[in-house]
């Protein structure tokens, strides 16, 4: 378990420090995904929703951050489940004229030798202490040529070379903008290799000399597996960059393929990755990079549901501004606490049934697993051995299932089918539910509804991992492998199960240890309520105050952003 003591007192503001040093610096962050709230559908998942938790704690500190993303006009995609089982995509137009401002100028880049104008929609952030501009590029724009409109419409749509067009309106386009909007900005943060092409513009405004480059920049990496890691082809890389790639790009960012992560570490004066084993793996990756580690958080005042919120507002009314007061959570009483949950769990199961008929109970034991629908997160384990799980489930347990897999994911559609079909097969044995469209709205219902929130991938495949901290400031259990975030905080049965402990362990024996946990997670459930409510409590006390982004955002400022 990680000690909270220090990071917790590290969301301690000095005021006279922080005003002295809120003067001489800004920070950009760029990132090719911001999820802020379920309305503005320019996030797909976890990256995107991180973005934007990031970007209310810097709201809520006053931190002096502003943010430049991509305009999604066709967002990413509405699911639905048809009768086969079998995911469909929907793209919807979306109408950013409610919810933002567009400025009155654009910015112009060239892409394949062509002028692509660039529009900039500008939406504010408010927090607690102040509020962070995102700044939207859009290329929608009836002046640019047929294909350069599409390049923003849809987030991760398209081939390489769309790819392509979007990282540089982000990291070029995105430069330019700050350069008439933000005078001032002392360092640029990259949120993943997407945004690698900033280092390009900055090259060139800095006459070639790579070490002013690298002052102003840091980059955070996402991904421990070499799949998620951007390359592209250096022919298409010239035909679609032309002028911004100096005559060195090679010795930047490989000699066979453009690799976006190693331009990014070649020109940052800082990295890191999104926990402390994922910080190690990336080193692995990439031998003879500095990478460190910031554990990822979620904010606080976004996923705590109204039921926690009040509890939290009675009884410990300074968690609002400083979530590590939530260390006192084990001094609410239990009846409190059970109030509390069984409420959010009433709006989750309502729902359920509405959209399902399936007849789920408030009383029964409540599985949630949501996430990307990824071969690696192994959806399907807990149905390894189905007898067992179907006498271990009846009359007691309920699952509900949740997650989107990328259009172009074989793999990830046919988790999803498996996963649809095994609840319609066993519908009178085994209460299943797959609910449709995975998205922010959903996510904070059943983060806050659930009593366990199950994740099973293969270890060390998961960076960090955020869905199963907005389950503990909602009184929720984790029961998951000890990958990411999971393996700082986890008290096996104290604040909640861990599920194995072998890197090199099969799906089999995973399966296996998966289902010694679920029989004691379910007997203490129904036999030990006061145990129960003891691990729900230290769920909150021991993880909230450490694994949310003000923790986080500060953590950067005092290890980066300075």
């Amino acid at each position: 378990m990680s000690k909270t003591g220090g990071l917790a007192s590290e969301s301690r503001i000095d005021n006279l420090w922080w005003k002295a040093w809120g003067a001489t610096m800004k920070v950009a962050y760029f990132s090719m995904e911001i999820g802020l709230n379920e309305n503005i559908p320019t996030y797909s998942g976890g990256l995107g929703i991180l973005a934007g938790d990031h970007i209310k704690s810097c709201a809520d500190l006053n931190i002096p951050l502003v943010a430049v993303t991509l305009l999604y006009k066709r967002g990413y995609f509405i699911q639905r489940i048809n009768v086969r089982g079998e995911q469909e995509e929907f793209y919807p137009y979306f109408d950013p004229r409610p919810f933002m401002e567009q400025l009155p100028f654009k910015v112009t880049i060239k892409i394949k030798g062509r002028d692509v104008n660039i529009s900039v929609w500008k939406y504010h952030q408010q927090g607690i202490r102040g509020r962070v501009p995102v700044y939207f590029l859009d290329t929608d724009l009836p002046i640019n040529h047929p294909e350069d409109r599409g390049i923003t419409h849809y987030l991760y749509g398209g081939d390489s070379h769309t790819r392509l067009c979007q990282e540089a309106v982000l990291g070029i386009g995105g430069y330019l903008a700050l350069k008439r909007l933000e005078p001032g900005i002392t360092t640029y943060h990259m949120n993943e290799g997407h945004a690698c092409f900033l280092t390009l513009a900055l090259l060139r405004d800095a006459g070639g000399m790579e070490s002013r480059v690298r002052e102003q920049c840091i980059f955070t990496t996402h991904t421990p597996v070499p799949a998620g890691h951007d390359r592209f082809d250096y022919p298409l890389a010239q035909a679609v960059l032309g002028e911004y790639l100096p005559a060195n790009i090679r010795a930047l960012a490989g000699q066979d393929e453009l690799n976006t992560t190693i331009l990014a570490l070649n020109l940052s004066r800082a990295s890191n990755g999104v926990s402390e084993l994922h910080g190690k793996v990336s080193r692995q990756m990439f031998p003879g990079y500095d990478i460190g580690h910031v554990t990822n958080g979620v904010h606080h005042l976004s996923w705590t549901g109204p039921e926690f919120q009040t509890l939290f507002d009675h009884h410990i009314p300074e968690w609002r501004e400083q979530p590590q007061a939530l260390s006192k959570a084990r001094d609410l009483s239990d009846e409190a606490i059970l109030s509390a949950k069984a409420g959010a769990k009433r709006r989750l199961i309502s729902y359920v049934n509405a959209i399902s008929g399936a007849g789920f109970s408030e009383q029964f034991l409540t599985i949630c697993f949501a996430r990307r629908a990824a071969v690696y997160k192994r959806a399907t384990l807990i149905f390894a051995d189905l007898e067992y799980l179907l006498n271990l489930s009846h009359d007691r347990v309920q699952y509900i299932f949740a997650g989107k897999a990328h259009p172009k994911d074989a793999e990830g559609k046919k988790l999803i089918r498996e996963v649809s079909e095994l609840g319609i097969r066993y519908e009178d044995r085994l209460r299943f539910v797959f609910v449709p469209n995975y998205n922010i709205w959903l996510g904070a219902l059943m983060t806050q509804g659930t009593d366990i929130w199950l994740n099973t991938p293969r270890r060390p495949r998961e960076a960090c991992g955020t869905s199963g901290m907005k389950v503990c400031f909602n009184g929720g259990v984790n029961m998951s492998v000890l990958d990411g975030w999971w393996r700082e905080g986890c008290r096996d049965r104290v604040n909640g199960w861990a599920v194995g402990d072998d890197e090199d362990q099969s799906d089999e024996a995973a399966a296996a240890d998966l289902y010694r946990d679920l029989d004691d997670l379910v007997t203490t459930f129904y036999a030990a309520p006061k145990q129960w409510v003891s691990i729900m409590k230290n769920s909150i006390a021991d993880l909230t105050p450490v694994f949310n982004t003000q923790r986080m955002v500060l953590e950067y400022l005092h290890k980066y952003y300075q």
